[in-house]
């Protein structure tokens, strides 16, 4: 597919600076929330792993601030008509599959089954979209404008049974991964067997890098072999939206209920309802919780929710917005196109 170019977009400065912890699935549920029908609950470190950047590298506390002036920005310009062309952005991928036994060597079709599920689902093909509720058709996205070429996968074989997601290991050669290619022209999604947290324990689906982090050697997305494609995943994660979500983040999307595991803060999209915290299972539409002493129907089927693969089926409009703003000529992931 040609790639397109987004528009013109001319970039702002202004003062606030998002800083993002992670909301665990260990989190106390409010009444109105829906249990996950199977032991394992959707996880995803994202938000604490850009925690723990800052942490080390204050620098990237700028680059976040200046990716939000653009973004808003670009949405200015796009209220007042600015940004003329409007066309579809095609993102290079590579997957870089790490297994221990044959079981976890992730086949090319399920890897191309993975690349259609995120056209799919960003281009709103996706058969399950007729989900969304009256209330919120108004507010969804509709075409992304963003597509997924595949254009090399990369195998290797290794001893180690799992990987930890605060050492990167799977992202060097060195140390028994495979080293990205060029992530400042394709997306790298590391595929592992096992993804452990700080203390050596699994359960994390999967995880990814947020636009300050263009172009360092551990940018991309890593995402157990589980849950890649549709063929052989394991449920209730079988549906590819793991990636999807986890794409979300690498193109600037917070989770629902934004940077604080108490919730109820801004995810920068307006057309999303607040959220006090993430809905996992399958929730039945709708379903009501309390931000701020007021009760607000959820937006759980959108895919930067907690909720199982079957009931994510959507991005908002102006969640749209923001992954435009991220791959338009100006934005930091701009080299992707």
């Amino acid at each position: 597919m040609k790639k397109i170019l987004l528009g013109a977009l001319v970039l702002g400065f202004m003062s606030a600076c998002n800083t993002d912890n992670l909301s665990n699935q260990n989190e106390t549920p409010l009444d109105q929330e829906t249990s996950a029908p199977s032991a394992l609950k959707r996880s995803c470190p994202s938000e604490g792993i850009r925690q723990a950047m800052l942490l080390k590298n204050p620098a990237l506390k700028q680059k976040m601030a200046d990716i939000e002036f653009g973004t808003e920005k670009f949405t200015e310009n796009l209220k007042l008509g600015k940004v003329l062309a409007d066309g579809t952005v095609e993102i290079p991928v590579v997957f870089n599959v790490i297994y221990n036994t044959s079981a976890q060597n992730v086949s090319d079709a399920r890897i191309a089954e993975q690349i259609a599920v995120l056209n799919a689902d960003y281009g709103a093909t996706n058969s399950d979209i007729n989900k969304i509720p009256s209330a919120f058709q108004p507010s969804a996205a509709g075409d992304v404008k963003i597509r997924f070429k595949l254009v090399a996968t990369n195998r290797k074989q290794s001893t180690k049974t799992g990987w930890r997601s605060d050492l990167e290991q799977m992202k060097k050669a060195s140390t028994g991964g495979i080293d990205a290619t060029d992530v400042n022209k394709n997306m790298n999604i590391w595929v592992v067997n096992s993804i452990l947290d700080e203390n050596n324990q699994p359960g994390t689906l999967g995880y990814a890098y947020y636009p300050e982090n263009a172009g360092q050697w551990y940018d991309g997305l890593v995402i157990g072999y589980q849950y890649i494609g549709k063929t052989g995943a394991s449920a209730p994660f079988n549906l590819g939206r793991t990636v999807t979500h986890e794409v979300g983040h690498y193109l600037n999307l917070p989770h629902l209920w934004g940077s604080s595991d108490t919730g109820c803060q801004t995810d920068y999209s307006n057309d999303t309802p607040t959220s006090p915290g993430p809905n996992y299972g399958n929730p039945t539409y709708p379903l009501n919780r309390v931000c701020g002493g007021v009760s607000r129907s959820q937006m759980f089927m959108n895919y930067m929710d907690y909720v199982d693969d079957k009931s994510m089926v959507m991005f908002s409009a102006n969640q749209k917005t923001r992954m435009q703003a991220v791959v338009a000529a100006s934005g930091p992931r701009s080299g992707l196109r």
